[in-house]
């Protein structure tokens, strides 16, 4: 019986594969500030793209929304065009990148619910009709910065910095 004043010592680490996999570590995690800004910056403009893109045809986009049942769909249009729009500049900056994450996930998933159920549904069944939906990438992205935040590079970072947190 090993009673604690005779307990194995616990065995160290050592050895070429677990130095190389601790290094790999420590440099791999290095990368998550220049990938969570690149996220931000590439989908931040694609949002800001299509809320841009919609604001300039809200006729077209009007009736779109309206073929789909959407209620108040002119108003509705105006509400999401701009949801894109600034959240998407608002994230290319990193500033309330969270609450933005939320919002655009949110607005991702009524884009679901409204013009492709279908592949809503199919999540478990079907995912191919699942991530090939023109929402999902923008979803992952949306939900991406919901959970992960900014990143270093960001407003958020130096707001978090300037109040000593």
């Amino acid at each position: 019986m090993n009673t604690p004043a005779t307990a194995p010592a616990p065995a160290k680490h050592s050895g070429l594969i677990p130095t190389l996999y601790r290094r790999f570590q420590f440099l791999s995690a290095k990368l998550d500030a220049p990938f969570l800004l690149l996220v931000r910056v590439y989908w931040g403009w694609q949002f800001a793209q299509s809320g841009f893109g919609r604001l300039h045809n809200l006729d077209r986009a009007t009736g779109f929304f309206a073929s789909l049942n959407i209620p108040a769909p002119h108003f509705t249009v105006i509400c999401v065009s701009l949801l894109e729009f600034v959240g998407g500049i608002l994230l290319i900056g990193g500033f309330a990148t969270r609450f933005i994450g939320l919002l655009l996930a949110g607005d991702m998933l009524v884009a679901y619910l409204t013009s492709d159920r279908a592949a809503l549904a199919s999540v478990i069944s079907n995912p191919g009709q699942f991530y090939g939906a023109d929402p999902y990438t923008f979803l992952f992205a949306a939900l991406m910065a919901l959970i992960f935040g900014a990143g270093r590079y960001s407003v958020d970072y130096l707001i978090w910095r300037r109040q000593g947190c």
